[in-house]
């Protein structure tokens, strides 16, 4: 029987190991128990989730004047609670999952036997198999300034526990897990301040997505600065440990004063302890280097997720996992097209893409047609006061054919997936106009788009 350790139990770990027991192979995990589920389900986008619909509820109530400032507290101590309800359902039932027959879990953590890349070892435990599948995932990043970890600067982790609501936040990074905090630390009544080095937020999205979330944030009062490097944070010891981060604007140095700083400017790869320069696994700050079949440089060595730093999504790595797993199985199958993975962030309001911006279809393909649509001229979006400002964006070819869509309001990160799909399959506009959508929808607002 053919065997397969799989260290790490997130998205790419236990998603293939059940796939490869149902398949037949003798299936090993190695994870430590309280982190079973990974970043994803622990500290990433299940508890931030949380925290979001929270936020939106807390949002409904104060928009009708049901909640005062210290009620809004009182609201974040229950989101709290119910974050870690729902973390701890999802575990039990990943810790099932891995009860499936022909899987063995080993709690602990795994390092490679040197010269040997084909044997691992768990505590005072040495397993060897066939194959063997990377899925470690990724940590908290620091920017290297000074006094950077100073104490009141927290990651997006320690985020997720704190146990008040900051008077003042200030957050470093524009990028998705920046926004989102920004966006659920506003709701529940800090003054939210973010810097970001980029001349945007959320530089990998379309530039007029971003754009209407910047304008959309700044209405809620959240301030965002842009092409704003952070040079320096420092403690004032004279006033309770106030934070000062200091940053470049405009060719001057600014000044923000908070209670709390998130660091969020990105993650690495968790690969510090595997041990990967005794095995000969080739690898770079960035991530693990590997193929189209998620092999790194040691033949039957795979590496998926955030680990091999080419999509840090959840999806990515149980897509890239089950690509690794067809080839280990004799199976041949190109890794999934990253282009084609549809991405979210859960701000208010919603942002959702999917494939190329207009700006990268522009640079690959020249000429592409660009058709919108407005969630202000919907039907649904009226009724249920949805994101005044909303958009539909299609970017395809002269032709028609979809190369990207992207889309700012309610529900964008539900909506997305029609287009993900549709180009996924080389869908045309002609394909999304000749689609019946029920009526009165948001959906509508794609046909719309296409029917322009």
């Amino acid at each position: 029987m053919q065997k397969l350790i799989i260290i790490g139990a997130g998205p790419g770990g236990y998603e293939c190991a059940v796939q490869a027991a149902r398949q037949g192979l003798e299936v090993h995990v190695i994870d430590s128990p309280e982190h079973v589920g990974g970043t994803c389900l622990n500290e990433g986008c299940i508890p931030t989730k949380c925290l979001c619909h929270s936020a939106a509820v807390a949002d409904i109530l104060s928009a009708e004047g049901a909640l005062d400032a210290e009620e809004l507290a009182d609201r974040h101590a229950d989101a709290l609670r119910r974050k870690e309800e729902v973390i701890g359902r999802l575990r039990d039932g990943v810790t099932s999952l891995l009860r499936t027959p022909g899987i063995t879990f080993h709690p602990g953590r795994a390092s490679f036997v040197s010269g040997d890349p084909h044997s691992v070892k768990v505590g005072e435990e040495t397993l060897t198999a066939d194959a063997i599948l990377i899925a470690t995932g990724s940590e908290p990043r620091f920017l290297p300034v000074p006094r950077a970890h100073t104490e009141g600067v927290l990651t997006s982790e320690e985020m997720l526990s704190l146990d008040h609501v900051p008077e003042r936040l200030c957050v470093i990074g524009g990028g998705v897990v920046g926004l989102e905090f920004a966006s659920v630390f506003r709701s529940f009544g800090s003054e939210v301040t973010v810097v970001e080095f980029a001349p945007e937020i959320l530089p990998a999205f379309d530039g007029d997505i971003a754009r209407r979330l910047r304008t959309a944030l700044k209405k809620r009062g959240i301030t965002v600065h842009t092409g704003s490097p952070v040079t320096a944070i420092h403690a004032d010891s004279t006033r309770n440990g106030e934070l000062h981060v200091s940053f470049e604007c405009k060719g001057s140095i600014s000044e923000i004063i908070a209670d709390t700083v998130l660091m969020a400017v990105g993650r690495s790869p968790r690969f510090q302890d595997l041990n990967l320069e005794g095995a000969g696994i080739a690898h770079t700050p960035r991530g693990i280097t590997v193929d189209e079949h998620m092999q790194t440089s040691v033949p039957g060595v795979y590496a998926v997720g955030d680990v091999n730093g080419l999509c840090p999504l959840a999806h990515a790595a149980t897509a890239q996992s089950f690509a690794a797993l067809a080839h280990i199985l004799g199976k041949p199958e190109l890794a999934p097209n990253l282009e084609h993975i549809p991405a979210a962030v859960f701000t208010v309001p919603e942002c959702a893409t999917v494939g190329l911006t207009e700006a990268k279809a522009k640079e690959i393909h020249g000429e592409v047609i660009v058709r919108k649509s407005h969630y202000r001229s919907n039907g649904r979006a009226l009724s249920c006061d949805a994101t005044p400002d909303g958009l539909v964006k299609i970017v395809c070819t002269p032709d028609g054919r979809l190369l990207g869509g992207h889309i700012i309001g309610n529900a964008a990160s539900e909506l997305i997936h029609e287009l993900a799909a549709h180009i996924h399959h080389g869908g045309t506009l002609s394909d999304l106009r000749r689609m019946v959508h029920a009526h009165p929808t948001l959906s509508e607002l794609l046909a719309q788009a296409a029917g322009e």
